[in-house]
């Protein structure tokens, strides 16, 4: 699981993680509206805010977070069918998302990706995606994220690109492989 500041390069380091190393990613469902270029279904599942509810409503959400205003969070099932079949699949969810998948599975590999000021400042302007007062507020809630990292297994600062991509490859080398043991949302093992 991936997550940290908005800016932080979450999209841009899971999408080179992910080619680089099979691993799939898993589609969050949100209730803002798309960005230029974004596919539903495949970059996020983009719901109403009555349809979000509804499916939180049914248990159909590992996690769900509001942040910067919308409604964010993992459906379930898919993730519950790639870990009954020994896959992993990688998570890039906001931090409070991150704290209740840990207690829904205490086995999850939480890594914190965070960067300098600096580098979000300059991120979150060059994607274009939101206005000044909109950057402002996704900054400013940047040190309250960066509290909860002491809960994360790893913490990278994405400073250089192909360094954290390198690092990340060599904690997830690291981490338990799904064909040596397949865990349940729960934490319990399947052996």
């Amino acid at each position: 699981m991936l997550s940290g500041p908005a800016g932080a390069g979450k999209t841009t380091v899971a999408e080179r993680l992910c080619r680089e190393t099979g691993i799939r990613r898993s589609v969050s469902a949100t209730t803002r509206a798309p960005r230029r270029g974004e596919v539903d279904g495949q970059d996020y599942v983009f719901l109403s805010d009555g349809e979000f509810r509804q499916r939180l409503g049914r248990g159909e959400l590992l996690e769900h977070a509001r942040v910067h205003g919308h409604l964010y969070g993992t459906p379930r099932q898919p993730i519950e069918a790639a870990l009954s079949a020994g896959e992993s699949r990688l998570l890039v969810i906001d931090v409070r998302g991150a704290m209740q998948v840990k207690r829904a599975c205490p086995d999850a590999l939480l890594v914190f990706l965070d960067a300098p000021d600096a580098a979000i400042a300059e991120r979150l302007a060059g994607r274009r995606t939101e206005g000044k007062a909109e950057q402002r507020k996704r900054r400013a809630a940047a040190p309250a994220e960066r509290q909860l990292k002491e809960h994360y297994d790893y913490c990278v600062v994405n400073d250089d690109l192909e360094r954290t991509v390198a690092e990340l490859r060599t904690i997830l080398s690291r981490g338990t492989r799904p064909q040596d043991r397949r865990h349940t949302l729960d934490g319990r093992s399947q052996d």
